[in-house]
């Protein structure tokens, strides 16, 4: 099941709101803490987005969540954010997933509505006849009431975990609490009369009618009088737990009667934790209930659930089953007669994908940080040797290729047989010049860099992908190859025999190109041709003012033309260089063209025409000396019959992971185009990107572990051990 983990920064970016309304929340967790609970749920086999409850969320989900009038199988928010600011925190996520139709964990809006409000919750316990202590609700600190009775614990009426508690026995020390609280919360102040003795929490999972209580954990006073304060729950261990707490079978049986009256009077739902008083004389008071009970490992839910025989990921799986049995009935959707939690690859390359996510984004950082323009050979090679040592690290072996006009090709493989399963093909190089680098930097939930969608990005998909499946005790029995070529750029012009050969020993072939934003498959590109078209004039031409220049203008005029309504093909100009001999007007000149076509006909058509239009004498200008030198290509790529059985095999996977992707075909063309047509091929297995060489490229980052968790699978898949 697709799982959208929501939480909230610490701090309020004011690119997240429209405005700053009322109190902001002084309630998260930790980064450390989500991913915690993200591990937990991809080891329960589901599918995880962390995304932030701002004001992007809407079109986060939009993308992330099964479409169920579609008919896609339903997905769940996992709610952790607390809300951002003014009062009702709690209530905005559960309001909005309410809006979109998204089922998500915990109480709805009511229910956290009325929970977060303490005089609220203690007015429906009166009602129901639950006890709770005497309260009164102080607007300003000027406020008397004749039956209040010392002591008193004065707390704001809309905050949690002990925010602002403090106990008072006289009118003078509560008027001082009152003011101080009512100026730093803004809120009404709750008083009320405080219960010397024990104090207990009691966690609720599940909903009426099959309600369970965990163990009771007692809190460890020192003394009927102490409390518990935020400043003792931030301390490292805080407050002392026991658990189960020493009471007796029918204090015990009291206490969990009363929690679930008061849990289903509140129209709370999956999971809650109750807080206690006893005193001298056992009698029991109801204080609160957390409709957001923390799932920190320090919390007294995790601590009882861990007396009942939960670990923490089962905690967290366990209140995620409750939400889908309240909402569906049943366990999540079978796929194709198999479970979707028991498949154990997904699970273990999920997990540990995301545990390593910080590592790869590092090793991605250094190598979009290195400038490695096809010519710049110094780089592309150290940067051959990074990826060196992190495959040998894996347990490849490596043939280096030597080159002078460009960097070194690399070929590894984990094996000694003749036969890859898996050929992964992919380039160091890129087209940037040396003055053109954009460094790697993060902008909401998209990494840019150069050359971080045409092959960075792909590259780290795949050491994830391959360091997952060596986690997974599976790389062992894959045969797999990866081939780095540093002459993408130049249309693989000195590589183009090598992948060929390659290829011939592979069964299957993949590229790390990037995919498309809807998480296209490249199983077609268009081929590739590129010119230099140089023209000489005679001496006489000089004598025009203008020399060469508008013959250059009708030429152009007339490429741009050609292309100009055209869907399968596409000609475009680069650069237009004239000059003149000794400083004379322009008499001699290069025009560089790139053209793309989706056929091989196409191609040959387009150059015919191209050849025709270079070689045409303009009207009143002498004829010309024409050079048409064509300086790379690459054939198209045309879906085979071997393509769309790999393709399909692909997308069987990818509704496991559930994980969308579609056909996609590319203008640019890639390395597959040189592998041999017969051979299944295909292309955009890297993360989702987009804007290929522009200074905006980029991936979105949830995707680096979303596609490395699908690459793992299809690796394995491909081998004679996974099919």
């Amino acid at each position: 099941m697709k799982v959208a983990l929501i939480y909230n920064e610490k701090k309020i970016d004011p690119e997240d709101v429209i405005n700053v309304f009322g109190m902001t929340t002084k309630e998260h967790y930790s980064q450390k803490a989500v991913e915690r609970v993200a591990r937990a749920l991809e080891r329960g086999g589901h599918t995880v987005k962390v995304v932030e409850g701002d004001i992007h969320l809407a079109d986060e989900l939009r993308e992330f969540m099964p479409r169920v009038v579609a008919g896609d199988s339903p997905g769940m928010v996992f709610n952790m954010a607390y809300g951002i600011q003014g009062q009702n925190r709690y209530t905005h996520v559960p309001a909005m997933m309410e809006m979109l139709g998204i089922p998500y964990i915990g109480s709805g809006p009511a229910g956290h509505a009325i929970v977060q409000d303490k005089v609220m919750t203690k007015i429906i316990l009166q009602k129901h006849n639950i006890p709770t202590p005497g309260f009164w609700v102080f607007r300003t600190d000027e406020d008397t009431f004749d039956d209040l009775v010392f002591p008193v614990i004065v707390k704001p009426k809309l905050e949690s975990t002990s925010m602002g508690m403090e106990v008072v026995n006289n009118w003078d020390d509560l008027r001082r609490a009152v003011k101080i609280q009512i100026e730093k919360f803004q809120q009404d102040i709750l008083v009320e009369q405080f219960i010397s003795g024990r104090e207990f929490a009691v966690g609720i999972m599940g909903n009426p009618p099959n309600i369970d209580i965990l163990p009771i954990v007692e809190i460890n006073l020192d003394d009927p009088d102490q409390i518990q304060t935020l400043d003792d729950k931030k301390k490292k261990g805080g407050v002392g737990k026991t658990c189960p707490a020493k009471l007796s079978k029918e204090k015990t049986e009291e206490m969990k009667q009363m929690c679930i009256k008061a849990f289903s009077s509140l129209g709370l739902n999956d999971y809650s934790r109750v807080d206690f008083r006893m005193d001298k004389d056992e009698n029991l008071y109801i204080l609160e209930l957390n409709s957001m009970a923390s799932l920190g490992t320090g919390g007294s839910l995790f601590y009882a659930a861990q007396t009942a025989g939960y670990t923490y990921d089962s905690l967290i799986n366990k209140i995620l089953d409750v939400a889908i049995m309240r909402y569906f009935g049943s366990s999540p959707k079978v796929i194709d007669g198999e479970p979707d939690l028991t498949q154990p690859l997904r699970v273990v390359a999920r997990t540990y994908l995301r545990g390593h996510l910080h590592s790869l984004k590092e090793t991605l950082r250094d190598l979009v940080n290195m400038n490695t323009h096809v010519y710049n050979i110094d780089n592309i090679n150290k940067m051959g040797n990074i990826l060196s040592r992190r495959l040998k690290h894996l347990g490849f072996s490596e043939h280096v290729h030597k080159q002078f006009d460009v960097g070194d090709f690399r070929y590894f493989k984990n094996h000694n047989e003749s036969e890859n399963d898996v050929l992964i093909i992919s380039h160091i190089d890129t087209h940037y010049g040396p003055n053109d680098l954009i460094n790697y930097y993060e902008d909401d939930d998209k990494i840019l860099g150069s050359g971080i969608a045409e092959s960075k990005g792909g590259l780290i998909v795949m050491l994830g992908a391959l360091h997952a499946l060596r986690f997974a005790k599976r790389l062992r029995k894959i045969r797999c190859a990866v081939l780095l070529t540093t002459d993408d750029s130049l249309g693989g012009k000195f590589s183009k025999d090598l992948v060929q050969q390659y290829s011939k020993t592979s069964r299957y072939i993949m590229g790390l190109k990037s995919a498309s934003k809807d998480g296209g498959i490249i199983t077609t590109c268009y081929g590739r041709n590129d010119y230099q078209i140089r023209f000489t004039a005679p001496n006489i031409f000089s004598a025009n003012i203008h020399g060469i220049i508008p013959v250059l203008g009708k030429k152009i005029s007339a490429i741009e033309k050609l292309s100009k309504d055209e869907k399968d093909y596409r000609v475009r100009t680069t650069s237009i260089v004239s000059q003149g001999t000794h400083g004379h007007t322009p008499n001699f000149a290069t025009i560089s063209l790139i053209c793309s076509f989706e056929t091989p006909e196409l191609g040959t058509l387009l150059d015919t025409k191209i050849r025709n239009i270079m070689k045409k004498r303009e009207t009143d200008a002498p004829k010309l000396e024409v050079a048409i030198n064509q300086v790379q290509t690459r054939p198209p790529v045309i879906e085979e019959k071997s393509d769309t059985a790999f393709y399909e095999m692909i997308e069987d996977l990818a509704k496991k992971h559930e994980v969308k992707i579609k056909r996609h075909e590319q203008i640019m063309s890639s390395d597959i185009s040189n592998v041999p047509s017969e051979l299944p091929a295909l292309d955009g297995f890297g993360p989702i990107g987009h804007k290929y060489r522009s200074p905006q490229e980029y991936i979105v980052h949830d995707s680096i572990a979303e596609r490395a968790a699908l690459l793992t699978s299809i690796i394995y898949k491909c081998s004679k051990n996974g099919s």
